[in-house]
């Protein structure tokens, strides 16, 4: 079965860890010969904060053009998102607000989402939390059909583990859940889209 897939790497940090596990992902996915795979990263962020200004969907700017056709054009969207002060991305749950409205909800119908929350220590745990219960909470209130994956992965040490480029640098205590993570959320899409 040919899966359509985004990865959506949500800090704003040039080069940051996020991005470099995004990149991971990408490269686990082309191994698999799963070529539909694309990538937006953060770092032209320029969503308004909710309350100070909102998305027109007909004038959309370079990057929140991206970024949504990213995310509409994948049936499994990874979400990589990075832990600051044992919470969430601003910047996703900002993004979340704008979009989770009417004019958007579209993005949350018939996929699947898998979250990944990424540390430079140890970490990464709550942000993927956090961002499967908003997401549950808004597939509900839209009255979407839409899944989020139960199995999230939680990136430790991530500079230590993948370089700047998304290559893994050999600790399979790191490589081997992460590859988990990626098979059973590409095993949630397939069946949802079946």
């Amino acid at each position: 079965m040919s899966l359509k897939i985004s990865i959506i790497s949500t800090s704003p940090r040039k080069n940051s860890s996020s991005l470099r596990v995004a990149k991971q992902i990408k490269q686990l996915l082309e191994n698999k010969a799963i070529e539909n795979v694309q990538l937006v990263d953060f770092e032209n962020y320029d969503i308004p904060l909710v309350g100070q200004g909102e998305l027109n969907k007909d004038q959309l700017t370079d990057f929140q053009q991206q970024l949504i056709s990213t995310w509409a054009g994948g049936e499994l969207v990874f979400f990589i998102v990075p832990e600051y002060n044992w919470t969430t991305s601003p910047q996703l749950i900002n993004a979340v607000h704008q979009l989770g409205g009417e004019p958007f909800s579209y993005l949350f119908d018939e996929k699947t989402f898998a979250f990944c929350g990424v540390s430079s220590g140890r970490g990464g745990r709550i942000p993927a939390i956090e961002m499967t219960t908003l997401f549950n909470k808004i597939i509900s209130f839209t009255n979407k059909y839409a899944v989020v994956s139960p199995k999230i992965y939680e990136s430790h040490d991530t500079a230590k583990n993948i370089d700047e480029n998304g290559n893994s640098l050999g600790n399979a205590l790191y490589d081997k859940p992460l590859a988990q993570f990626v098979d059973y959320s590409i095993k949630m899409a397939e069946k949802l889209k079946s």
